[in-house]
């Protein structure tokens, strides 16, 4: 696929997303991202897919299209239809949904995975996704959990989340920066944040092992230019006092370590000229009885 052709791929799915219509450039950088993760899993087009952790259908609009009208794309989260910013995962759906990708788009919000009724007949998909949503979960637990209930469902597992192992010092402060939510996410009985919990990628083979998957391949994938890293780094310096206040409990040693750590992400940025996201750490797995 030569740039043009790329570019062509990119407005015919940015157009069927709702928040491409409030910031189109932004939206056009996490596609172009979404879309190497989808090149790399070599998902065809016809394919079956359940991709948990949906949010907004970044992912999904672009599965949507690789699978074509002859494949489906069944996107689930646990979120309720109100949640997210500037677009919520509702509107988000609904825009996705009435688009030309909506014939082989379903969407469902409210749903816990590892519920008892939250269940597919074996071998429903050819493919399971989980993409840049692992970090939401409360839980190494509850990562093994749906690693292990999903195993049935579809043959081949496609992963994607931040690689934690930096390639430069441009990519520190959004390192930093989840390190500091994670310890303090680790006292909270519930959150809606982006970071609950960390998972470097030895983590992420770790729990596809115990659950009977075998990596078939992996990639690091470069993501430098997305905002995710600014978004997390302001986050941490704008709500970090709040976030210590309301947990009382937290060990006065903890909070001091925290600040400190607030302050050598202050310092880290001053010594920067940009800042970079860091890259994405991708894999896709098969089943042990493949």
């Amino acid at each position: 696929m030569n740039a043009q052709e790329q570019e062509h791929i990119l407005d015919e799915i940015i157009s069927c997303m709702a928040i491409a219509q409030e910031n189109p450039e932004l939206q056009r950088i996490q596609t172009r991202h979404r879309l190497h993760l989808v090149d790399f899993w070599d998902i065809p087009p016809g394919s079956k897919v359940l991709e948990i952790g949906c949010g907004q259908g970044d992912t999904t609009a672009v599965l949507a299209h690789r699978v074509g009208r002859d494949g489906l794309v069944y996107g689930i989260d646990i979120a309720p239809l109100d949640y997210g910013s500037p677009v919520t995962v509702g509107d988000s759906a609904k825009f996705l949904l009435q688009s030309k990708l909506g014939f082989q788009t379903r969407m469902e919000y409210g749903v816990n995975l590892l519920a008892p009724e939250t269940d597919f007949p074996a071998g429903s998909f050819s493919h399971v996704v989980l993409s840049h949503a692992s970090w939401y979960l409360n839980s190494n637990e509850e990562l093994l959990q749906i690693f292990t209930k999903i195993h049935k469902w579809g043959a081949k597992l496609c992963f994607a989340e931040w690689d934690t192992q930096i390639r430069n010092m441009h990519q520190f402060p959004h390192l930093l920066s989840v390190l500091i939510q994670a310890k303090y996410e680790c006292f909270k009985e519930s959150s809606s944040a982006n970071v609950r919990t960390l998972f470097t990628p030895q983590d992420i083979r770790d729990a596809a092992a115990a659950a009977g998957w075998i990596i078939r391949s992996e990639q690091t994938i470069a993501a430098n230019d997305l905002q995710d890293g600014q978004w997390e780094t302001e986050t941490v310096l704008r709500d970090y006092g709040r976030e210590l206040d309301e947990l009382e409990h937290l060990p006065d040693k903890l909070k001091m370590l925290i600040r400190s750590e607030v302050h050598l992400l202050e310092q880290s940025i001053r010594g920067l000229d940009h800042l970079e996201s860091m890259s994405a750490y991708a894999m896709t797995a098969e089943s042990v009885q493949v």
